[in-house]
This record gives structure tokens, sequence and C-alpha cells, in this order.
């Protein structure tokens, strides 16, 4: 009897933990207490027969609002909300309730775009229900979503187009019908809508990005690989390197150079061009490389990665962020060129 009592106590704990560990309720709920919602209404002041109040001082108001519409307490999506990320170079991104849309500038027209995006979706696996290339306009079947802070997977169908506005061609993602599991979706107050509709742009930029940097690095090798490095002035007059190579190849390559000159990498964030490293000079490095070692202090740095079509930037600042001297810029200018003749010449 106790023998079956304590597998029936041990199978309920088995269920009872698998349960807990597939909710993923917490990740979207607010941890703590939630009696703020029950506090009572704010009442008139009253003050009795005698009694003078202090003036009123309207900076001191409490505005006795009625609450808003929408979720309250742990039913309230704490999720930060998603971003739309401008991966293809020259593109600049923006979404609104239920869209997403991603702008190119100085594009030669939008056939090019349109060509892209449809590729992109086929290397997806996203199936067309519906295309238009007269007006560059499609729609999507049902394309399914899983994510790691959802209880059940979404499911959502899109109206994609390519339009161009000015000097712009823009890519716009807007969800038409969005499903949890079996269940209709529309309330738009939970960001769901422009959460998906995000993913979808997200998702069609990763494949145009790679597709673009795949070029760009056959062209590269086409011109046997020569990368030239000069050092300039921004339009401020601080101290920058300019990279005769477009953003995403150098990119690509800068890690392994700045390796090679002692500096380690300790954070990396393509869609803002940002490089943290933390430099330390060795004599080994300047020798294999046979240049000088140069003035630059040990220490921590970051580098401000600039994408200009077909070449790139690279300013290097203090983790203070004051820009480095010309004599530190010029010596580096030195030491990065040499580390990627190297290398050029090992591949």
């Amino acid at each position: 009897m106790v023998n079956s009592l304590q597998k029936i106590v041990g199978v309920s704990l088995v269920v009872l933990l698998a349960a807990c560990s597939n909710d993923q309720s917490y990740k979207q709920q607010a941890n703590g207490d939630d009696d703020y919602l029950k506090a009572p209404a704010l009442k008139e002041l009253h003050a009795p027969a005698g009694m003078i109040l202090p003036a009123q001082n309207g900076q001191y108001a409490v505005n006795n609002r009625p609450v808003a519409e929408g979720r309250t307490g742990m039913e309230l999506d704490i999720r930060p909300p998603s971003q739309p990320l401008a991966l293809v170079s020259g593109s600049r991104v923006q979404s609104s309730s239920d869209s997403a849309t991603l702008s190119l500038e100085n594009s030669a027209d939008n056939k090019a775009l349109w060509s892209q995006l449809i590729d992109a979706l086929d290397q997806k696996g996203y199936k067309i229900t519906d295309r238009q290339d007269a007006n560059k306009t499609l729609t999507t079947d049902w394309v399914d979503w899983q994510r790691n802070d959802e209880n059940a997977a979404y499911s959502a169908r899109y109206q994609i187009s390519v339009q161009s506005q000015g000097y712009q061609n823009q890519l716009s993602v807007k969800t038409l019908e969005l499903k949890s599991g079996d269940k209709s979706v529309s309330d738009i107050a939970s960001s769901s809508l422009q959460r998906y509709s995000i993913n979808m742009l997200n998702s069609i930029s990763e494949v145009m990005d790679k597709k673009q940097h795949d070029l760009e690095a056959q062209k590269a090798r086409k011109n046997g690989g020569n990368i030239v490095l000069q050092g300039a002035h921004d339009d401020t007059g601080l101290p920058v390197i300019i990279i005769r190579t477009p953003f995403s190849y150098i990119w690509e390559r800068l890690p392994a150079v700045l390796q090679s000159v002692g500096m380690e990498i300790t954070e990396r964030n393509k869609p803002q061009g940002l490089i943290n490293v933390t430099y330390k000079s060795s004599r080994a490095n300047w020798s294999d490389l046979g240049v000088s070692e140069p003035s630059l202090k040990n220490g921590e740095y970051k580098l401000q990665v600039g994408d200009l079509e077909n070449r790139s930037s690279v300013q290097f600042s203090t983790d203070k962020g004051q820009v480095v001297k010309d004599s530190d810029n010029d010596s580096l200018v030195t030491i990065l060129q040499a580390a990627f003749n190297r290398e050029s010449g090992s591949n």
C-alpha cells in the first residue's frame, strides 16, 4: 500500500514538473505583487469646518483618470517589443501596429528588390497563395512560428509588397491573420501582430543580407582579395580609417585581423556596426607583421564600423568614448594594413 502511494505521488510530481517546465507564461508576466490593482479610487478631500487648506499647487496634483483599457496584472505582457533589423546595407526599418517596412535608398529600381523578395520566400519555404507581379504584391500561405517565450505555436498570413516612394524602394510586410494554435488573435494591444510582422521582415532581411554578403565576397575575391586602408577624417574632423571594401565583407574579415594584432573581441553587434576589444601589445605580433610597435596604449577600445556602400570606415575610441588621436590612427592604419595583407596572402 505504501509503495503504491509512493508511486502515485511520484508520478503526480513528475507530471506537475513537466507541466511547469512547458509553461512559458512566466516569461511574459510581471514578477511581483499585483495588489496595487485593488487600490481604492481617489476621493475628493473635504476640510473640516474652520480649517484652511494650503493653496492648491497644480505641480503636485494627482490626476484622477480612469484606468486605461487593456491587460493588467498577471495578464500584462511585459516582454520588450520586437525590433526590425536593418541587416541589408543602406537600409532603414520601421514598424507599426501590424506592419513592418524596409526602405532602401538610391537603389536602381524595385524590380531587383521584388526578385530578391521572391527568392527569399522560396529559400525559407514560405508558400505564396496569390502573386501579382504587375503591382508587386503577394499574399503568403500560413507561416508557422515557434518562439521559446510562447506556450503555443503561432501561425500568420501576410501581404507583402514592393513599392517606390520617391528615391526609396520599400518592402512592406503586413499581417493579415494571426492564430495561436487554433485560436484567432486580433488583440492589437497585445503587440502580437506587430511582433510577427517584424519576425517575417527580419527573416526576409536575413536572406537578403546573406546574398548581398556572398556577392560582395565573391567580387572581392575576384579582385585578388587586396584590401587598401588609408587614414582620413570624418565630417567633424576626427580621425577615421577608410577601407576600400564593402561593409559586409570587411565585417566578416575583421575578427581574425584584430586578433592577429593583439585585439581580443569582447562584444560584436553587426546592426549597430560596433565592436568592443581589449588590446594588449606584443612584440611578437609586430615582428611577424614586419612593422614597428604602435604607440597605442593597452586597454579597452570601441570600434565603430561604418557602411559607405563600396567602402567602409572604422573609427577607434577609448572605452570612455574619446576618439584616438591622429598619430594612433596612423599607427592603426599601418598595422591593420599589414595584417590584412598577410591574411590575404594566406587565403
